[in-house]
C-alpha cells in the first residue's frame, strides 16, 4: 500500500504539463489559485473550474480523464493581519472559512499552508553549481547575513550575530559585484515559487518593523487563534488541514519561529486534537536542524500527518545547506519511508479513508537538458522525476522486504 504519489504544479503557465507529470508516474496533483489575491475567498467556481482543468482533458470530445486527481492544496496564503493579530484578522479568518468551505464542496481533501512571516522559503542562491554540473538551491548563512546587514541594513540586526559571522559576511560582501548583491537580493525578498509575493527594500524593512513587539509567544498565540476558528469549519467541510515547517526552520531578520522543531509541532497538534488540524512533514525544511530526528516525529505524530514533502538537505557547521539529492544528505530516507509505511498500516487497520498519505518528491536538482531550459527553481521536469523515481524504488524495496508488518 503505497503512497500517494504527487507532483507540485504551478497551474497552466507552469513549463512542466500535465501530460509531463502523469508520464513522471504521478497521479495528484497540488497545486493552488495563485492568482486570488492573499486573504481573499477562493471562488467556488474557480476551484471546480481548476480542478476539471487538473482531471479531464476537454480538447477531445466527450473529454477524457488524464489519470489524474487534485490531491492538495498548496497552499491558501495566511494574510498577514491574522499572523499579527490585528484587529482586522477576524475579516480575513472569515474570509479563510469561505474558502475552506469551498474547497470541501469541490472535494479536495487537503490543504496546506504556513505560518512563516513575511517571507515563505528563503534561499540566497538558486543556482549553486555542484561538482557534477548540476545545480541546486542554496542557503548560504554568510550572503544572508551580508544581505541583512549591508543591503538591508535592519537596524539592530548585528546583536544577532557573532563578530566572526559579521566580519566573514563583511568580505563576502564587499566581494560582490552590484549585480552579485542584486541577485542576492532578488533571491531573498523578490519571491519564489510558491511564496506569497515581492517585496522592494523599502516595503521589507516596513514589513519587517510590524513584528517589532511580536515575540514567538505572542506569535504562537496568534496561531492558537486562528485554528480555534478554523479547524472546526475543517472538520465541516471534510479539508484536512496540514502546517508546513519554517524553512529554513532557524530565525530570520529577528522574527519570530514557531513551526521548527518536534516540540513546536507537539504545541500545534494540541491547539485541537484532530486529524484535521495535521502536519505537512517537509524532511527537508525540519532536517536543516540536526536535533530534529523525522523518522522520530513521524512515529509519534503520524496520527497527524496529513503530506509529505520528501527530499534531503546537506548542512553546514555554520548554519548554511544546501538541497541535496533525495537519498543522500542529512536526512535518513530510509528510516523516514519505514516511519510513513507503519503508520499508513495503522490507518489502513483502523479502516480510516486517508490510509494512503500525499507525497511529492520537492526540491529537485536542476540536470541535464533542463539546465538549458527556463524552469522555476526547484522544479525542473527532471530534477523531480530523478527524485520521484528513486523515492518510488525506496518505497517498493522496503515493502517487498518484509520489513513493514
Amino acid at each position: 500500500m503505497g503512497m500517494e504519489q504527487t507532483w507540485r504544479w504551478y497551474g497552466p503557465s507552469d513549463p512542466v504539463t500535465l501530460t509531463d507529470i502523469r508520464q513522471a508516474g504521478a497521479t495528484g496533483i497540488v497545486t493552488a489559485l495563485h492568482e486570488v489575491p492573499i486573504g481573499e475567498v477562493w471562488p467556488e467556481e474557480a476551484i471546480a473550474e481548476r480542478k476539471r482543468l487538473i482531471e479531464f482533458d476537454e480538447s477531445v470530445q466527450p473529454p477524457v480523464r488524464r489519470g489524474l486527481t487534485w490531491s492538495v492544496i498548496e497552499s491558501i496564503p495566511v494574510h498577514e493581519d491574522i499572523k499579527q493579530g490585528k484587529a482586522t484578522r477576524d475579516k480575513w479568518i472569515e474570509k479563510y472559512k469561505e474558502s475552506i468551505r469551498n474547497v470541501g464542496k469541490v472535494g479536495i481533501p487537503v490543504v496546506t499552508y504556513n505560518w512563516m512571516p513575511v517571507v515563505d522559503w528563503t534561499r540566497t542562491n538558486l543556482e549553486l553549481e555542484l561538482s557534477d554540473g548540476a545545480r541546486a538551491l542554496e542557503f548560504n548563512m554568510s550572503d544572508f547575513i551580508a544581505f541583512d546587514l549591508f543591503i538591508l541594513r535592519r537596524e539592530g540586526a548585528e546583536a544577532g550575530y557573532s563578530k566572526a559571522q559579521i566580519e566573514m559576511a563583511k568580505q563576502k560582501f564587499e566581494a560582490m559585484s552590484s549585480e552579485k548583491q542584486y541577485i542576492l537580493q532578488k533571491n531573498i525578498i523578490a519571491g519564489l515559487p510558491g511564496g506569497q509575493e515581492g517585496y522592494s527594500i523599502e516595503d521589507f524593512r516596513a514589513r519587517l518593523a510590524e513584528y517589532k513587539l511580536i515575540d514567538s509567544n505572542a506569535y504562537r498565540e496568534n496561531l492558537t487563534y486562528f485554528l480555534k476558528q478554523i479547524v472546526p469549519v475543517a472538520i465541516e467541510a471534510g479539508v484536512r488541514l496540514a502546517i508546513h515547517p519554517d524553512d529554513p526552520p532557524t530565525p530570520l531578520f529577528g522574527l519570530p519561529r514557531v513551526v521548527s522543531t518536534e516540540n513546536d509541532l507537539h504545541y500545534i497538534v494540541n491547539i485541537m486534537d484532530s486529524i484535521y488540524n495535521g502536519l505537512c512533514i517537509c524532511t527537508g525544511s525540519l532536517g536543516v536542524r540536526a536535533d530534529n530526528d523525522i523518522p522520530g516525529i513521524i512515529a509519534r505524530l503520524g496520527n497527524k500527518v496529513n503530506f509529505l514533502h520528501l527530499r534531503s538537505t546537506q548542512r553546514n557547521i555554520d548554519g548554511s545547506f544546501h538541497e541535496a539529492s533525495h537519498l543522500r544528505g542529512d536526512v535518513d530516507m530510509y528510516s523516514v519511508i519505514v516511519a510513513v509505511l507503519k503508520e499508513q498500516r495503522k490507518r489502513n487497520a483502523m479502516n480510516r479513508h486517508d490510509d494512503r498519505i500525499p507525497m511529492r518528491a520537492d526540491h529537485g536538482h536542476t540536470i541535464l537538458d533542463d539546465l538549458k531550459k527556463k524552469t522555476n527553481p526547484g522544479y525542473s521536469a527532471i530534477g523531480l522525476l530523478k527524485g520521484q523515481a528513486e523515492l518510488r524504488g525506496l518505497e517498493l524495496g522496503i515493502e517487498r522486504s518484509g520489513l513493514i508488518v
